[in-house]
C-alpha cells in the first residue's frame, strides 16, 4: 500500500468513525466532530495488543499484538473503531518490530476508546483562549484532538508519567504540526511551571483529588478528574475552584473508567488462602451477596465506587466460589461462601469488612439507591468527603 493509499483509506476510516460516534450519541459538536475528522488516529497507534477470541488454558486473556506489518487491514480498522487499544502491560514497553504474544498481564497504557475522549474533553468545557492541563498523554491522540478542536495549541499542556510512552506521542504530535506544552511529570503533582489552568483534565484515576491539581486551577476553573479504588470503583466529578482553593461538583452520571495512576494503583496482597488460614469457623449469613458489587451492571459500578469510600484499604478476589477480602493496611480479612442461595461470611481483624460493606448498602437502599448525579464532593483543607442527603458523609483516603 502506498502512503496515498493509506491517507486516503484513513481519511474515509476518520470520517466513518465520526458519523458512528454521532450516531451513537457521542459527538454532537461540530466543532469536535471537524477534529475527529481531522486528526490521523492510527499514527498515534502504530501497534497494540487487542483480546483473542478464547482464553488460554490458565483461564488468562490472550492478548495479539497488531501492527500495520503484521496486518495492515486488522491494525488500520481497529485504529478507527471506537475501542481502547492496549499499548503496553506491566510497564513494559513492547518492542513493536518483534512484538509477542501475551498471557494476561496488567494493562498499564493505551489509546483511550474515541468516545471516551470526547466525553471528556466536552464535558470539561473546553474554549479557545483557556489554558488547560491534560494528566496522561497516553498515546497523544487526545491531545492531538484538543489542538485540533482549540484552534491553537499554545494553551495546552500535557504531562504523561512515562518518558517511552511521552517520547512516541511528541513524535507523533510535532510530526503532526501540533506543539503543545509536553512534559514528564507525575499527574499527581500537576505542572506548576504552566501554571495557572482554567481547566484540569484527567485521562488517569485517582484515589483522591490530588490538591496539586485545584493550587493550579484558578478560581472559578473547572477540575474534571475521574476517581477510582482498590475496589475497581470509579466515578467522574466536575470540581469548580473557589478563590479559598477549596472546591465542589457534582458527580457526573455514567460508567466511566480509567487505568489508575501508577501511585494510586492497588498494592499486591500475596495469597488470598494466607490471610484466610485463621479466620474463626464460626459463620454468619450475609444480609448482601457480592453479586451486589460484582454484578455487569450499572448500579453495581456505583455500588463499589461507594463501598471503597467506607472500605478504602479493601480488596476483593474470587478463588473458586468463595470471595475474599483483604485489607492490607489493617490486616482485616473476610470470605464470602455460597451456602444454599445465600452466603456465609467469616471475618477477621480491626475493621469487620463484610459488615462494613453491609452498612453501606443499607444506607443506599433506605435513600431510595439513588445514582451518581445525586452525589456530591465537597473539598477543603481538611478533606474530602462524598455527600448525598439521604447517606452519611464518605471521606476519600488521603493517603
Amino acid at each position: 500500500m502506498t502512503p496515498a493509499d493509506l491517507e486516503a483509506d484513513s481519511r474515509r476510516l476518520r470520517a466513518e468513525m465520526a458519523e458512528t460516534l454521532a450516531h451513537n450519541a457521542a459527538l454532537d459538536d461540530p466543532a469536535w466532530r471537524r477534529a475527529v475528522e481531522a486528526v490521523p488516529r492510527h499514527q498515534f497507534v502504530p501497534g497494540f495488543y487487542l483480546p483473542a477470541d478464547e482464553r488460554d488454558g490458565r483461564g488468562l486473556t490472550v492478548w495479539e499484538p497488531v501492527t500495520a506489518e503484521l496486518d495492515h487491514g486488522r491494525w488500520l480498522a481497529a485504529a478507527y473503531s471506537d475501542a481502547t487499544l492496549i499499548t503496553q502491560f506491566d510497564g513494559d514497553e513492547p518492542d513493536w518490530k518483534n512484538p509477542a504474544v501475551r498471557h494476561g498481564g496488567n494493562p498499564t497504557s493505551s489509546a483511550t476508546l474515541p468516545s471516551l475522549v470526547l466525553r471528556m474533553w466536552a464535558d470539561a468545557d473546553l474554549t479557545e483562549g483557556q489554558r488547560v492541563l491534560e494528566v496522561g498523554t497516553g498515546t497523544g491522540y487526545s491531545t492531538a484532538l484538543a489542538c485540533e478542536r482549540l484552534g491553537s495549541s499554545a494553551g495546552l499542556t500535557s504531562v504523561e508519567v512515562d518518558p517511552h510512552r511521552l517520547a512516541r506521542a511528541a513524535d507523533a504530535l510535532y510530526g503532526l504540526g501540533y506543539a503543545p506544552t509536553l512534559a514528564v511529570a507525575d499527574g499527581l503533582y500537576g505542572y506548576w511551571p504552566e501554571a495557572t489552568f482554567e481547566r484540569v483534565v484527567a485521562a488517569c484515576s485517582f484515589r483522591a483529588v490530588p490538591p496539586a491539581l485545584l493550587a493550579q486551577t484558578r478560581p472559578g476553573g473547572k477540575v474534571l478528574i475521574t476517581l477510582t479504588g482498590w475496589l475497581y470503583g470509579h466515578a467522574r466529578v466536575l470540581l469548580t475552584v473557589a478563590a479559598d482553593g477549596t472546591a465542589e461538583g457534582r458527580l457526573l452520571p455514567g460508567t466511566v473508567s480509567f487505568m489508575p495512576a501508577r501511585t494510586h494503583a492497588a498494592p499486591a496482597f500475596g495469597n488470598p488462602a494466607h490471610w484466610t488460614a485463621d479466620l474463626p469457623p464460626k459463620a454468619r449469613m450475609a444480609a448482601h451477596g457480592p453479586e451486589r458489587i460484582n454484578a455487569a451492571t450499572e448500579e453495581a459500578f456505583h455500588l463499589r465506587f461507594l463501598a471503597q469510600c467506607a472500605l478504602p484499604h479493601a480488596q476483593m478476589t474470587t478463588v473458586g466460589e468463595v470471595v475474599h477480602l483483604v485489607d492490607v493496611v489493617t490486616g482485616s480479612a473476610a470470605t464470602l461462601t455460597p451456602d444454599d442461595g445465600g452466603w456465609q461470611v467469616r471475618e477477621r481483624g480491626p475493621v469487620r469488612l463484610w459488615e462494613q460493606m453491609e452498612h453501606v448498602l443499607d444506607a443506599y437502599d433506605t435513600a431510595g439507591r439513588p445514582g451518581p448525579e445525586t452525589f456530591s464532593l465537597h473539598v477543603h483543607e481538611g478533606g474530602q468527603v462524598l455527600r448525598h442527603p439521604g447517606m452519611p458523609g464518605m471521606p476519600l483516603p488521603l493517603s
